[in-house]
This record gives C-alpha cells, sequence and structure tokens, in this order.
C-alpha cells in the first residue's frame, strides 16, 4: 500500500544497511593453504634397498611345530612328576635313541634333514625374498616403490618391437641383467643392433629402478623354413 501524504505514482527509496568493516566476510589467506614441501632426497641419492618378504607361511608353519611339540613334551613331564607314567612315544624314543649308534644310516640321514631344515629357515632368515620385485630410485624421503620384473620385460619388449625391421622379441628380466633376444626380418643386423641398443638403453633410464639391470642383446635372422 501506498502512504496517503505521498503523491500517487511517486517512488518510494528502500533503506540501505551499511556493513561495518568487522561483519564483512573475511577473506581466506592463501598462506593458510599452503603445504609443506614435500621432502626430497639429496641430490643424485636414489638408492633403494630390496623390499622384505614377511615369509609369513614358513613362520607359521615352524611356529605350529614348535608349539605342538613343546605342548606335547610339557603335558608328559607334568604327567610324570604327577606319578602317571610317561606316554609310550617317549618311552619308546628314548630306548631307541640309548641303542642307536650315531653312525647308523638312519640316524646320519635325520641329522641331513635337520640341517637342510635349518640352512634353510636361516637362509629364509636372512634374506630379503621378493625376487620379482624391482626397487625403484627413491626420489621422496618418505615414499617407496617397486616395479615387477614382468611388467619391466613388457616394457622394454614393447620399446624394442618399435625399432625398425624387428620381426620378434623375447626379454628376460632378472635383477641384475636383461636379455633380448630379437629377430630381424630385414635390414643389416648391424643397424638393427645399434638402433636397438639406444632403444632399450633410453627403456631403461625411463623405468628409474635403483640399480639398472645390464642389457645383452642379440640379433638373429628368423630360421629358414623348409
Amino acid at each position: 500500500m501506498t502512504d496517503p501524504g505521498e503523491p500517487t505514482g511517486s517512488t518510494r527509496r528502500m533503506p540501505t544497511v551499511e556493513q561495518s568493516d568487522d561483519a564483512r566476510t573475511p577473506v581466506p589467506d592463501a598462506s593458510a593453504d599452503a603445504r609443506e614441501p614435500v621432502p626430497t632426497l639429496e641430490q643424485g641419492d636414489g638408492r633403494a634397498g630390496r623390499f622384505w618378504s614377511a615369509r609369513q607361511v614358513p613362520a607359521a608353519l615352524l611356529a605350529l611345530v614348535l608349539l605342538g611339540a613343546a605342548g606335547l613334551l610339557l603335558y608328559d613331564i607334568a604327567a610324570v612328576r604327577a606319578d602317571h607314567p610317561a606316554m609310550q612315544w617317549r618311552r619308546s624314543l628314548a630306548d631307541g635313541l640309548a641303542e642307536q649308534r650315531l653312525d647308523d644310516t638312519p640316524v646320519l640321514i635325520g641329522a641331513g634333514v635337520a640341517a637342510a631344515i635349518g640352512l634353510w629357515l636361516i637362509l629364509l632368515a636372512l634374506t630379503p625374498g621378493l625376487r620379482d620385485l624391482l626397487p625403484m630410485r627413491r626420489d621422496r624421503a618418505d615414499v617407496r616403490a617397486g616395479l615387477d620384473r614382468t611388467a619391466a620385460a613388457l616394457v622394454l619388449r614393447d620399446r624394442a618391437v618399435e625399432v625398425s625391421g624387428v620381426q620378434s622379441v623375447r626379454v628376460r628380466m632378472g635383477r641384475r641383467k636383461a636379455k633380448v633376444r630379437a629377430l630381424s626380418h630385414f635390414r643389416e643386423l648391424d643397424d638393427v643392433r645399434t638402433d636397438l641398443d639406444a632403444a632399450l638403453e633410453n627403456a631403461v633410464r625411463e623405468l628409474g629402478l635403483a640399480r639398472p639391470p645390464a642389457l645383452s642383446v642379440q640379433v638373429h635372422r628368423p630360421a629358414k623354413k623348409g
């Protein structure tokens, strides 16, 4: 409705509200969202050790065997202390060990098997395992990465087949050496080998491995049919 005191058709000016400096929306500080730089290693320090396997299956099997043997032996010892006869297996084992000679064949075979198992367990404890996982260069202090050997071999094979004159390629990727066998159906073998060496050396560098493998490249002609 219009005010009777105002002339008809006039426009009333709406009141405005001025915002104080305290009521204005604060502008976010760009420095508040700034993240700390990612910690990097020193220049040229890309060393990385191998990944260690958890060895869960051998450790679990050994723990179960030791737990069962120790529990059975402790139960038999407690039974003997409670004036019960010892178990038949322990009496038979004690009698057999008393009668057996150390140079008998069964004793030597059992000692050899036990020594082999012990050496195998020591080898598992002292070696990292995970031979199929190649450690990559560490460019960040808190990041470790690895590359599967099969994937690395596929990368080298794909790069090799792109070389002119290469018909087929077989790559065997090891931890220290990569063996490449290529078949060339045209061009001179020396030219193909030169281009192949250059392409594979570049591919190995791009893999980013901590220890780049040495390359062994061989180029042959396909076998003649008939």
